[in-house]
C-alpha cells in the first residue's frame, strides 16, 4: 500500500510551461491545455460552460471555455502557453484573448488548420438537356395567345 504522503507529491507535481489548442468549429470551441510532453490538464468547451443551441457557436462563449480552462490550469502552476488554433470557426480570437486576460502568458500563437491541395473529387455534373428547354420554350411561348415576336427571348 502506498503511503499518502507519496501520493500527493505526485499530484503536485509544478508545471510551468504548457501547451493550449483551441479548435474552433462551426458550432463549437474546444480547448484543451497540456503540458509540453501532451499529458491533458484541463479542457472546457462552450457546452461544457452551459452554452446550448446557436449560442454555442458565439465569439463570447468561446471567450468563456478558454478562461474556465485557464483557470484551472493556474491552480496547477503553469503561467505560460503555446497556442495553436485549428479550424475555422467564430470563437478562435476570443478565445486567445480569454487565455491572455485570464493571467496566462502567451509565447506563441500557430493555426495549424488543415487545408486541402487539391481536395475530394467534386460530383459529377448535372447533365441539363439545355436546347430541348429552349425549343420547349419556344414552342410552348408561340402558341400562347399573347405571344409578341418582339418580345422574344422571354
Amino acid at each position: 500500500m502506498k503511503n499518502s504522503s507519496q501520493e500527493k507529491k505526485r499530484s503536485k507535481r509544478k508545471i510551468q510551461k504548457g501547451i493550449v489548442h483551441i479548435q474552433a468549429t462551426y458550432n463549437n470551441t474546444l480547448v484543451t491545455i497540456s503540458t509540453i510532453k501532451g499529458r491533458v490538464l484541463a479542457w472546457s468547451s462552450c457546452g461544457a460552460c452551459g452554452f446550448r443551441g446557436a449560442r454555442k457557436s458565439t465569439p463570447f462563449a468561446a471567450k468563456t471555455a478558454a478562461e474556465r480552462a485557464t483557470k484551472k490550469c493556474l491552480e496547477q502552476g503553469i503561467w505560460e502557453a503555446y497556442i495553436y488554433v485549428s479550424g475555422p470557426g467564430s470563437g478562435r480570437e476570443t478565445a486567445i484573448r480569454g487565455i491572455y486576460e485570464a493571467g496566462l502568458r502567451v509565447r506563441v500563437i500557430r493555426d495549424i488548420t488543415s487545408l486541402p491541395h487539391n481536395g475530394c473529387r467534386a460530383p459529377k455534373r448535372r447533365r441539363v438537356l439545355i436546347e430541348s428547354i429552349k425549343i420547349f420554350s419556344k414552342l410552348y411561348y408561340e402558341e400562347s395567345p399573347g405571344f409578341c415576336k418582339n418580345s422574344w427571348p422571354p
